[in-house]
């Protein structure tokens, strides 16, 4: 999972503990940080505003050291959404772990402003995908197909699931689930 200071909590926090329940290993890294560091979440709702409220979360440790990171280790991609997107992809290292899952085809998802990556990596061309709506004209402007979807949605694109915010988890991690050739009998 690629995170930074004030990533959305729940957008790392549900994620992080729900790939955890179905026997995912899963690394949270940032640039600059190392394991046992922490970042910063904050909470982002929606009350009445024209866009999100946000007050300050919960501290998140990192599991993992930026730097050791090898991505041919790892069978998926998660990128978390809140401030946290448009400050860590300015670093280089970010874009080219994403830029790998693309080439390799192996799973990544991506939610609310974690596109923000997607776009700066330049692996959006011609491809559908949905974020936080005012992510949308970036997406456009980097070649991808925005979808405006609802909330709760999830859109999926080959081995690409995007949604737009945080009430879209279940939606989300459901198809990253099956990219991830996850079965979930009941």
């Amino acid at each position: 999972m690629l995170a930074g200071d004030f990533v959305e909590d729940y957008e790392l926090m549900v994620p992080f503990q729900a790939l955890l329940s179905v026997g995912c290993a899963v690394d949270v890294i940032c640039p600059g940080k190392r394991s046992g560091e922490q970042i910063a979440t904050a909470i982002h709702d929606f009350v009445g505003f024209q866009t999100y409220a946000e007050l300050r979360g919960h501290n998140f440790t990192i599991n993992k050291d930026f730097d050791a990171v090898n991505v041919a280790d790892y069978d998926g991609l998660y990128i978390t959404g809140g401030r946290a997107p448009e400050y860590i992809r300015l670093e280089p290292k970010v874009l080219e772990i994403t830029k790998h899952f693309f080439d390799t085809n192996k799973p990544v998802a991506a939610i609310c402003h974690g596109i923000q990556v997607l776009t700066a990596a330049g692996v959006v061309q011609g491809r559908k995908l949905t974020a936080y709506a005012a992510v949308g004209p970036e997406v456009t402007l980097a070649g991808g197909h925005y979808q405006d979807v609802p909330p709760t949605d999830a859109v999926t694109d080959g081995n690409l699931t995007t949604s737009p915010a945080w009430p879209g988890h279940p939606a989300i991690l459901r198809e990253f689930y099956q990219l991830l050739d996850i079965k979930i009998h009941s």
